[in-house]
């Protein structure tokens, strides 16, 4: 059981427990209940790279440049991806310094600012689908057009910015993760889906407006790390064939091809929720990977116990 590596994904929407606890000290107590659990994890002798969403706080550092444009420069997109990883970052490595202590375990967290390469010929950037930022009239709406951006009307509910959801091809970073980890360090990397960034022909990089899925580039580092397992914490315990509804039955164990078929059907999973988090586990698997574990954060451990979850298995 030693040194057994597990990367594990955890939901931006996870710090953020409702409505009325959305400050920093609120997200940074949200982050520690999430640490514990890793911390338990590590001391059982677990080798641990993480990585998280940053859905809902890129779109609170948006709306605050566009609150300030009247006084200050607003901030481009992949600026405030960079910004999101190093405040996320921070609330978990210095939450697990502080269980680490607790725990007297002998180790330290790190987070890398990490790129993430796109194909700029991804088809996502021709239909971009993921609203970001807050909502606009349509005058606005038109002012931003013309100033380059893509905007849609939301049901009836005003303009959003959309941008693209590109696939993720290439963790720019990816020797020196590997080389942290080895090294025994708890390492927090491609935060919010990794800073998206796209090559010219020389090579060079450049940060591109666009979002790119947590759960895939944190599939994508578990496959580079050869994880022994692969963990989403998300928002419940276990995944559901039809969620919500009166037929709702909750899984313990899928195979590969089960979650593929399932998948597939596309009806029991929600596009924007459930189904990229099973395409991870999927992408993992299909490229070598042997196991997969779906829980929230407080079942983390009793998860990989095999108490709870549902396990995905190739």
């Amino acid at each position: 059981m030693a040194n057994k590596l597990a990367v594990i994904a955890i939901g931006g929407n996870s710090l953020i427990k409702d409505e009325a606890h959305k400050t920093v000290p609120d997200q940074y107590q949200a982050a520690g209940e999430t640490a514990e659990h890793i911390a338990h994890l590590i001391k059982q002798g677990w080798t641990v790279a993480i990585g998280h969403g940053n859905g809902p706080q890129v779109g609170f550092i948006l709306r605050r440049s566009e609150l300030a444009s009247h006084e200050l420069h607003e901030v481009p997109l992949d600026v405030c991806g960079a910004d999101s990883q190093g405040a996320i970052g921070y609330a978990l490595q210095q939450n697990l310094y502080n269980y680490f202590r607790r725990l007297e375990i002998n180790k330290q967290a790190v987070t890398v600012v990490t790129q993430v390469e796109v194909d700029p010929n991804d088809p996502a950037f021709q239909n971009p689908s993921k609203p970001i930022g807050s909502f606009m009239d349509q005058a606005k709406a038109m002012r931003r057009k013309e100033e380059g951006w893509q905007v849609v009307e939301d049901a009836g509910r005003g303009w959003r910015r959309v941008v693209a959801s590109p696939k993720p091809v290439r963790i720019v970073e990816e020797q020196i993760i590997k080389d942290l980890v080895a090294a025994g360090v708890v390492t927090i990397a491609v935060g919010g889906g990794g800073i998206p960034v796209v090559a010219d022909a020389e090579g060079n990089l450049r940060g591109i407006a666009a979002v790119i899925d947590k759960d895939l580039a944190a599939s994508l580092l578990a496959t580079l790390l050869e994880a022994d397992l692969f963990i989403i914490s998300t928002g419940v315990e276990k995944v559901a064939l039809n969620y919500g509804r009166p037929n709702q039955a909750w899984l313990d164990r899928l195979s590969l091809a089960q979650a593929k078929a399932y998948l597939a059907e596309g009806s029991h999973f929600a596009k924007g929720s459930m189904a990229p988090k099973i395409q991870a586990v999927v992408d993992f698997l299909e490229r070598g990977g042997q196991e997969a574990i779906i829980t929230n954060p407080e079942n983390i451990e009793r998860a990989v116990a095999g108490e709870t979850g549902t396990r995905i298995v190739r």
